[in-house]
């Protein structure tokens, strides 16, 4: 199958190509960033360098199959909601609302059930939970799938301020019931499931995030 990853050239969106590379399907990664080497030395893998917050039409990418929009940013104001929703959309819209497509999914984060995190990040993230299920409502007719899945803390380049701080890092672990974080392959699995193997659920959030949500802090 042809598969359209947004964000493709870092952290979680790296780990999605990879895998479907590895699966034998063909990639193509949507990124301002070039694409790494591990993904641009695949014949079966292309790259568009596209600014998703640019003016500029939306590449043609020819018929996809399969849409994985996993571009987002943190921490930065009103770009948060651009990038992470706004972008999001305009994304979707393009490349998985159309007759060819048979899976969508959607990286929101734990932040859109809990509220944790930036004011901007969580709003822009807790949109995504929504929209993927009006998606998944829209492209029913064409036998194909939406759902969206919400990571907790997942070791990435753009959480090494947290992860290589030990004080932060301890404060983060205690309120973490499993005592770890996500490699990026492990979302990039579950992505794979639910888009590649999946054909039942559809407009659904699979939330992973080693338990905390569930750490109530109670107290008797």
């Amino acid at each position: 199958m042809n598969v359209l990853v947004t964000g493709a050239s870092g952290g979680i969106g790296r780990a999605v190509a990879a895998r479907f590379l590895a699966a034998g399907h063909a990639v193509a990664g949507l990124d301002k960033a070039p694409p790494p080497d591990a993904l641009a030395t695949s014949p079966a893998y292309r790259h568009f360098l596209h600014d998703l917050l640019s003016p500029e039409p939306l590449p043609d990418a020819g018929e996809v199959h399969i849409l994985v929009c996993c571009a987002g940013v943190q921490g930065r104001g009103a770009e948060d909601i651009d990038v992470n929703l706004k972008a999001l959309v305009r994304a979707t819209e393009r490349y998985g609302v159309q007759p060819a497509i048979r899976s969508v999914c959607l990286v929101a984060s734990a932040s859109a059930h809990t509220g944790a995190e930036f004011p901007e990040y969580a709003a822009s993230k807790g949109g995504i939970l929504p929209y993927a299920k009006n998606v998944a409502l829209r492209i029913a007719r064409w036998g194909a799938t939406c759902n969206s899945i919400s990571p907790g803390g997942v070791l990435t380049d753009s959480n090494r301020r947290v992860m290589d701080d030990p004080a932060l890092w301890s404060r983060i672990m205690d309120v973490t019931p499993l005592k770890r974080w996500a490699e990026p392959s492990e979302i990039a699995e579950w992505i794979y499931f639910l888009t590649a193997v999946n054909r039942s659920m559809t407009g659904q959030d699979v939330l992973v995030d080693n338990g905390e949500a569930i750490d109530s802090h109670f107290v008797w």
